[in-house]
């Protein structure tokens, strides 16, 4: 009997929870076009708190023999955030910007992680975000420029310019998974841990939805 690859059984086993995450109505509305430019900063600032959260954990991994395999300047975000943020509300950014409920929460799991040195669990995120970016948030990108008029400014964090081929990275990424000496229980655990961050990614855009709902009509 074969035995799927981890990385395969990693993306089947949580592909529903991918796929509501990309199909909540905050989402969905953004990409269909009826999301405002407000509506899109309010996301980019989410964002910015979580990638503060998963960078900074990478010093809690320095010479993990695990971690080393994934994390590398090329994926880095943070700075994109703070340019794009820059860009869309200038110079005083971070006093205009606080954490929703969610966001709160998916920061701490993260610092948590962190906190155990559980290398499993800092991959489980890692993947979910990075792997994401790469993928589905280049179709973001370019649906937020054609609707916003951005070209470069604004949409920074999509633009992994060390990366000239994703297709390529996010194979030897999978290989990566693949070669982990992880055995089976600890593979759950990041199978759950990924199921989890999509779960608080979709939490979250329930968030960002109610956040705008004073707002609307």
């Amino acid at each position: 009997m074969s035995v799927l690859p981890f990385s395969q059984a990693l993306r089947e086993r949580t592909w529903t929870g991918h796929s509501d995450s990309e199909g909540a109505g905050f989402m969905s509305d953004l990409m269909k076009g009826e999301g405002t430019r407000a509506d899109y900063i309010a996301l980019v600032a989410q964002h910015y708190f979580i990638y503060e959260a998963l960078e900074a954990a990478e010093a809690a991994f320095a010479g993990d023999a695990v971690v080393a395999h994934f994390v590398t300047p090329r994926l880095t975000r943070l700075p994109a955030l703070e340019s794009d943020l820059g860009f869309l509300l200038g110079h005083d950014w971070r006093a205009q910007i606080a954490p929703l409920p969610t966001t709160v929460a998916y920061v701490e799991r993260i610092r948590r992680v962190a906190a155990e040195r559980w290398s499993g669990g800092f991959v489980a995120h890692h993947y979910t975000r990075y792997l994401g970016d790469l993928s589905g948030g280049q179709f973001i990108r370019t649906v937020m420029q054609r609707r916003f008029g951005f070209e470069t400014n604004g949409v920074g964090f999509y633009l992994f310019d060390e990366i000239a081929d994703p297709q390529s990275f996010k194979q030897t990424y999978r290989d990566e998974l693949d070669r982990v000496d992880w055995d089976d229980a600890e593979r759950e655990r990041v199978i759950d841990e990924v199921l989890l961050a999509y779960r608080l990614n979709t939490e979250l855009f329930d968030d960002l939805a109610r956040a705008k709902a004073p707002l609307a009509g």
